[in-house]
């Protein structure tokens, strides 16, 4: 069964935040990865996830947060994940994601890196 996923857009020094809420697992990661593609097709170069509301991250929505790092690398933007929770940031580092893309502890440090 595909479901929406529940994405919060914020705006913030000029950058776009998507803030997911709850969970990004194979239920719904096909919509969040269409919200980033439109995001990102539309022009948005700098985007920030701030994962401070979401619990848990499955194989299927760590995918599409490295389809999405891809994209934004091939058009020289800047893509950082910020305010994981511990257990989700223990799967980003076990998995080498925090070896080919940013993370940072808070949004403050996700826009200071920009």
């Amino acid at each position: 069964m595909v479901t929406k996923i529940e994405v919060i857009e914020e705006r913030e020094s000029g950058v776009l935040v998507l803030i997911p809420v709850n969970r990004l697992d194979g239920a719904n990661a096909d919509s969040f990865e269409t919200l980033l593609m439109d995001r990102i097709d539309s022009g948005e170069h700098d985007l920030i996830i701030d994962f401070s509301r979401l619990k848990f991250v499955s194989s299927a929505g760590m995918r599409v947060i490295l389809v999405a790092a891809k994209q934004l690398q091939t058009k020289r933007g800047k893509f950082i994940l910020c305010a994981m929770k511990d257990n989700i940031h223990d799967v980003f580092r076990v998995s080498g994601f925090d070896k080919v893309m940013l993370i940072r502890n808070s949004r403050w440090s996700a826009l200071a890196s920009l």
